[in-house]
């Protein structure tokens, strides 16, 4: 047998391979981004932009995480009340996820702002009336002096993508659960576990394991969507460009720079994602 080539088994690559192997859009998306980024760093009005915008990184993050880590616990519960035997669960569930994911997250936002925060409130009030009514004062006084003006609208714009998003997080835990075979819950019963055990300590680490990619998918688009907490006031990426780009009347440099800065987070994490499922090819399952 002939000896391999070895000029090509040990011929290290250079970095003009790694580029040629690239993606055009991404190499598009790359010369773009080093373009914004010479303005930004050359130009004294960007650099201007830049600090005023880039304060609401923080906002925006911080919105996005709390929202999305909320959405994954309230969407695996109702992920896993979309696969139960029992018929109340699976429909007030299915009646859930049907109607949250016929809303446009707009509206969401709208009606938890402005109709359920409200109702919330009035909630408190009630239920603060009947435990000082029971002589729990120190518990219901609080509630029944809550006032709308403690519930910020940053935590409305949080509660809003909770809602909105776990609807959707909800299907694909259901997908994840439904992808793995019937055989291995039937192998766990067979084994003495009960569903409730086979589904926690079988099922539902492989589940999760698949649905990694498009969970991180749908953080992505969390990310994008949390420019619309900004018709609230919240003081986001969104906002404080459209504030500044008002009272400069620099509306082309404004957006140029709020564009980049989600461009920079959402392709990011768009590359982590594909690697991801690049090391973890039984996601694909």
């Amino acid at each position: 047998m002939a000896a391999p080539d070895s000029t090509h088994s040990t011929r290290r690559r250079s970095p003009a391979d790694y580029f040629a192997r690239l993606p055009y859009w991404l190499l598009a998306t790359l010369l773009l981004g080093v373009l914004l980024l010479w303005n930004l760093l050359a130009d004294t009005d960007y650099t201007l932009i830049v600090k005023a915008v880039s304060k609401g990184v923080g906002v925006t993050l911080y919105i996005c995480l709390i929202a999305y880590g909320l959405s994954l616990l309230v969407g695996l519960i109702f992920g896993l009340a979309r696969v139960s035997r029992k018929r109340l669960i699976f429909e007030v569930a299915t009646f859930y996820v049907e109607i949250i994911r016929g809303v446009p997250m707009l509206v969401i936002l709208f009606y938890i702002a402005f109709v359920g925060a409200p109702g919330l409130v009035e909630l408190f009030h009630w239920a603060g009336r009947e435990l000082q009514g029971k002589g729990l004062h120190a518990v219901g006084t609080p509630l029944a002096e809550f006032s709308i003006r403690q519930l910020s609208f940053s935590s409305r714009a949080v509660l809003a993508l909770v809602i909105g998003y776990s609807a959707f997080i909800a299907e694909i835990f259901r997908a994840g659960i439904e992808s793995v075979e019937r055989g291995q819950m039937e192998a766990a019963l067979s084994l003495g576990m009960s569903r409730g055990q086979a589904m926690w300590h079988v099922i539902l680490p492989q589940a999760i394991r698949r649905v990694l990619p498009p969970l991180g998918n749908d953080f992505i688009a969390m990310l994008k969507d949390s420019a619309l907490v900004s018709v609230l006031g919240v003081q986001d990426i969104t906002q404080l460009g459209r504030l500044y780009a008002t009272s400069t009347f620099r509306f082309f440099e404004t957006y140029n720079v709020v564009a980049f800065l989600y461009l920079v987070m959402t392709i990011g994490l768009s590359l982590v994602v594909r690697f991801w499922e690049k090391r973890n090819p039984i996601s694909k399952a």
